[in-house]
């Protein structure tokens, strides 16, 4: 099989099972407990959605999805991000593919970096977000037509924009601009995702195109995304920051030139800091900081910079992020 082949080829990774379709992969991840599993979508009497989730439920597991990057096979992706897989790449060709070698990269620093994701299943209840008085990282009032919100999320990140985006009312009226750390190939897909999960009118931004109210634009492959003169989107082939195009810093530092205190930021789950440098502009400039909480992370890497950095005064629980943003926009009103 050519997915453990390439596994084999890596000295850091063991394969310990091999399961030939769902249910078996189910029963493997109880007995053998791994350190990660790598999942397709595909497969006889279990697909790997459920299978993901069963296995979520049974022994919460970091799960890579290894995907084609067929129409069907994208779509379904999303759904197992849905179901708790943590990422989603794509299904290396064989090895006369011109893209083999990168592919394959890919896939094993994928794999070993998810291995080291540690999951907690929480089924508590999170308390009401109380809504606080307004302090001094609060937005000073002014024309909500002029807010910008931007959202940026690596590991676990899908999930937790659509819980986000779902969260908001449908009168919510302030455009978004998302990056989201995904494989080459699935962004359009999980726009697609977004918009039918959502209800929301979720689309992958275009270079030039005028914001729209209450549009949700996403970051396309390997382009950063900004706002540029007018209140147009921009798309930059500017080299990558911290490793990454789209970059989360390339965002918020755009939204702190263009709009300043008249833009909101949310830095979610992700590994790493990217977003670091950029919030701080942000907040530098007048603009409010929203980070989630490590109790509701998948990875706490990137919301976790944003606080130790003091640039939110506490993180906010997934379920509530929505809340806080139009608790913010409540405040303003046209001067």
């Amino acid at each position: 099989m050519l997915l453990v082949s390439i596994y084999g080829s890596d000295p850091e990774i063991e394969v310990v099972g091999e399961a030939c379709d769902g249910v078996e992969a189910v029963a493997m991840c109880r007995a053998l407990r791994p350190d990660v599993v790598s999942m397709d979508i595909q497969m006889p009497n279990l697909d790997g959605i459920a299978a993901t989730r069963q296995i979520m439920v049974e022994r919460a597991t970091p799960i890579v999805i290894v995907s084609s990057l067929d129409s069907t096979d994208i779509r379904f992706s999303m759904h197992a991000l849905n179901a708790g897989a943590l990422m989603v790449v794509a299904k290396p060709g064989g090895p006369g593919s011109a893209t083999y070698e990168l592919d394959s990269r890919e896939l094993l620093s994928t794999v070993k970096a998810m291995a080291q994701v540690k999951l907690v299943r929480r089924w508590a209840s999170i308390p009401p977000y109380q809504q606080r008085a307004p302090t001094e990282s609060a937005i000073a009032p002014t024309d909500r037509a002029s807010m910008l919100l931007g959202i940026a999320a690596s590991t676990g990140g899908p999930n937790a924009i659509r819980k986000v985006l779902a969260g908001l009312p449908p009168d919510f009226d302030t455009p978004i601009l998302i990056v989201q750390h995904i494989a080459a190939g699935f962004s359009e897909g999980f726009a697609t995702w977004l918009h039918d999960t959502t209800s929301r009118p979720v689309t992958l931004a275009r270079h030039g195109e005028l914001v729209e109210r209450g549009a949700c634009y996403i970051a396309p492959d390997d382009r950063h995304l900004g706002i540029g003169a007018a209140g147009k989107l921009s798309l930059s082939a500017a080299a990558p920051i911290e490793g990454f195009r789209p970059s989360a810093s390339f965002l918020f530092s755009s939204l702190a030139a263009s709009n300043g205190a008249m833009a909101i930021g949310v830095i979610l789950t992700g590994m790493g800091s990217d977003g670091l440098t950029g919030l701080r502009e942000l907040k530098e400039r007048g603009g409010l900081v929203i980070a989630q909480d490590e109790a509701t992370c998948d990875v706490f890497g990137m919301p976790g910079a944003a606080l130790r950095a003091g640039l939110a005064p506490a993180g906010t629980p997934l379920e509530h992020i929505a809340d806080r943003v139009v608790a913010a926009l409540a405040h303003r009103k046209p001067p």
